[in-house]
């Protein structure tokens, strides 16, 4: 049911990138209603553990995009290389940052996770939620609710979203800038935001519409190295840098990327009704985004001083071959529109309906790239030009739930789901890439899957100190549609080989058992049960492009996972903390391995690992004015082992450390109230170094394709001028510190902002 909550006037700006008013002043409160759903009034969090934000608690995060509201929650990670960066991956717990499907994003129920692919192109669509709009974070740990599907085995985001109840205007502006020096980059790099919002209630009509614009520049992303090759019939050359791969094996870096541009627009309309006992909200999100990688560097240089991109050189004797592709430049252009509806009513005092329909379309998703650098001596127009075509997806869900439900104490809640979800990606030759012209097929891959599911759980509170919890989720999912190129150059058409569909039911019990003790602890075990079935990606992907060539496997099932959570807590008067320890057995644990070629280029495929075993323990303390001070503090610490414990495909590797899992993670968040105006704060974000490849042969440290540690500090200030006006200052990464993962994170960043409110 709709909460209605207090939080600073001006809304929009408190997760905007450094804005003042997340908790700058307790005297300016308004009524703001919030329509999306809190995890508070479901059973997710009485059956597991639940991280809350509110917009106090932005106060000390430098945020430039949605991404960076969560950033700093417990055994969470979220790969945003770069402010603006479509590939801003999240994982949870057990669920590193490249198994995308297993962690869940919504937006006042709309779905953000990306469940059509994985790795860096699976990213949650953040830019479908303004940073400016939200009301309340809830970070649900784990698949032990029954409202949840398998991807939920890393955990769900679930963002709040709220509409004034009052006429109000918003704007708010941000400028930030990065310096970054390794291998042959050395420069600085910045880019800005604006943000506009209008929002007014007409009677029992509330609407809200809000434009968010983005520009910026990122340091390079990629760092290439050449493969030896014969010195005979090379071009002597000079340059390059001399270094160690990922696997300490020694490469000649012969160039990188350059400085990734890019620009994204966003415009949001909420339309929301209520009268008496119903309430509807619709949601329209559209994005636009473009980006230009169209500067790449060449570190070698040929004997009159011109840098070579590309062929073969000799340098000092050596001979090296560098890909004519590699230091090739390319755009893309992505549009979004997803729609979301929401219906609420109360059927009785005590019983509660709820729908809620979305619809995600991509409505253009197109990159083009040349098959040289423009420099190069034989550069034309040719290329390649990929897209995506016929691709979203649509959910459905209605769900019923009731308190005192047959007996006193016991609720219920149940429903029914269904997705659907359609990829088809392709792969062309192109005469013209810049005018995205396609002549003939390289490749094309795609299919369908979808899935309908029935759940229920039952809460039962047996005292004041004794609570159960009973659930369980029945899934029907099938594969169709699916199909790759495999075509015989010597007949008329481009071939496509079908692949057949498959059809598999499961069903996932959840428990849960909670025991409260002398009025302020907690202790409380969940259990679950829970599949992730695989998605069109990982079943049918099968392409050939410059940089990459993926294969499909379509006879992947389903991952099966056992999860188990004991969690002890301390209530104080003002906050808690808390300790958890949790184990995630996973049997066929889907792994997307690549394997990189001379030159950089990569092969990869979908492997299930037989047993994947992940323990951890978590160390949360969230404390408000402590010591009596006007000092809030979020402190967590996480120590993580991912263990593979089987694998008859490759022995090898079992007992060897799953990839991207660090087995430590802390972070700090502290913000001092200096005055009713004026805060103070500062962050620190730790991870250990961890592995990226399945053998773990990748040790090294401080170079491109490496899993680093790492520690960033942040830093910000706050000040409101009056009602209307307030400004920031913030640093992050303040040491400078160059870390990789696998590609590079972003340098000492510097953010400015203001905001203006009528």
């Amino acid at each position: 049911m709709k909460r209605t909550i207090s939080v600073p006037f001006g809304l929009g700006i408190v997760v905007f990138l450094g804005a003042p008013a997340a908790a700058e002043s307790t005297s300016q409160i308004e009524e703001i209603k919030v329509w999306g759903q809190s995890a508070e009034s479901s059973t997710a969090e009485r059956v597991g553990p639940t991280s809350i934000l509110e917009p106090g608690d932005f106060a000390s995060i430098n945020m430039a995009t949605t991404e960076d509201v969560v950033k700093y929650e417990p055994s969470l990670v979220i790969r945003r290389r770069f402010i603006g960066d479509s590939n801003g991956t999240l994982g949870i717990r057990s669920a590193n940052m490249f198994q995308t499907s297993r962690s869940m994003v919504f937006a006042d129920g709309v779905p953000l996770h990306y469940l059509l692919q994985s790795r860096w192109s699976g990213a949650p669509r953040w830019t479908m939620v303004s940073a400016s709009e939200i009301a309340r974070v809830d970070v649900i740990y784990g698949p032990y609710s029954a409202e949840y599907s398998g991807n939920a085995m890393g955990g769900v985001v679930e963002i709040e979203t709220a509409i004034p109840q009052k006429r109000e205007f918003h704007v708010d502006g941000s400028w930030f800038s990065q310096s970054f020096d390794d291998y042959g980059f050395d420069d600085s790099v910045s880019g800005y935001k604006g943000f506009v919002s209008f929002g007014d209630k007409i009677g029992n009509t509330s609407v809200y519409v809000s434009y968010n614009h983005l520009d910026n520049d990122s340091q390079p992303q990629s760092f290439y190295y050449a493969a030896p090759a014969a010195a005979e019939g090379s071009v002597s050359a000079s340059g390059g840098i001399e270094g160690p791969d990922s696997q300490n094996n020694q490469r000649l870096y012969f160039g990188d990327s350059g400085v990734v541009n890019t620009t994204t627009d966003n415009l949001k309309f909420k339309l929301g009704y209520e009268v008496d006992q119903f309430s509807a909200l619709l949601n329209v999100a559209y994005e636009d985004r473009h980006s230009d990688t169209d500067q790449p560097n060449s570190y070698v240089f040929d004997d009159s001083g011109q840098a070579v991109y590309g062929g073969r050189v000799v340098i000092e004797g050596n001979g090296y071959d560098i890909p004519v592709h590699r230091l090739n430049v390319s755009s893309a252009d992505r549009e979004s529109l997803s729609v979301g509806l929401r219906l609420r009513a109360d059927l009785s005092e005590r019983t509660r309906i709820e729908a809620n329909l979305s619809q995600f379309d991509i409505l253009e998703d197109i990159n083009r790239s040349s098959a040289s650098n423009p420099a190069f001596a034989t550069y034309d127009l040719s290329g390649q030009v990929s897209d995506y075509d016929d691709t979203g997806w649509q959910t459905a869900e209605i769900k019923l739930s009731s308190d005192d439900f047959l007996l006193d104490d016991l609720d219920v809640v149940t429903g029914l789901r269904y997705e659907s979800y359609k990829l088809n990606y392709n792969v062309y030759n192109s005469d013209n890439y810049a005018a995205s012209e396609k002549n003939n097929y390289r490749s094309r891959s795609g299919g369908e899957t979808d899935v309908a599911a029935a759940f229920a759980q039952l809460n039962w509170q047996l005292s004041d100190a004794i609570d159960l919890a009973f659930g369980g989720r029945y899934e029907q999912w099938q594969s169709q549609g699916g199909y790759y190129s495999d075509d015989d150059p010597s007949t008329p058409g481009f071939d496509l080989e079908p692949v057949p569909g498959n059809d598999i039911d499961k069903f996932s019990p959840k428990f849960s058992a909670g025991y409260r003790f002398a009025d302020l602890w907690q202790l409380r075990y969940s259990l679950a049960k829970a599949y992730r079935f695989p998605i069109v990606e990982e079943l049918f992907s099968q392409y050939s492009a410059y940089n990459a060539i993926s294969l499909a496997n379509p006879e992947l099932g389903p991952e099966d996972g056992l999860h188990q959570n004991l969690m002890l807590q301390r209530d104080l008067a003002n906050g808690y903390w808390r300790v958890n320890l949790y184990q995630d057995d996973v049997d066929n644990a889907i792994d997307s391995q690549s394997t990189i070629l001379p030159g950089g280029s990569s092969i990869r495929t979908f492997i299930p690992i037989d047993r994947v075993r992940t323990r951890g323990v978590e160390f949360i303390a969230n404390v408000n004015e402590i010591w009596s001070m006007p000092l809030d503090v979020r402190l967590n610490l996480a120590y993580t082992d991912a263990e593979i414990l089987e694998n008859q495909a490759d022995p090898s590797i079992v007992g060897n450390t799953f990839p991207r899992m660090p087995e430590w993670r802390a972070n700090l968040l502290a913000t001092y109230h200096l005055s009713d105006r004026w805060d103070i704060g500062g962050s620190v974000q730790y991870a250990s170094n961890s592995y990226g490849r399945l053998d773990n042969t990748d040790t090294a440290e401080n170079v491109y394709g490496a899993q680093d540690a790492y520690t960033r500090v942040g830093i910000k200030s706050s000040y409101r001028f009056s009602k209307a006006f307030s400004a920031g200052v913030g640093v992050d990464n303040l040491t400078n510190e160059v870390a990789y993962v696998a590609h590079p994170w972003p340098g000492r960043t510097v953010y400015l902002n203001f905001s203006y409110d009528l």
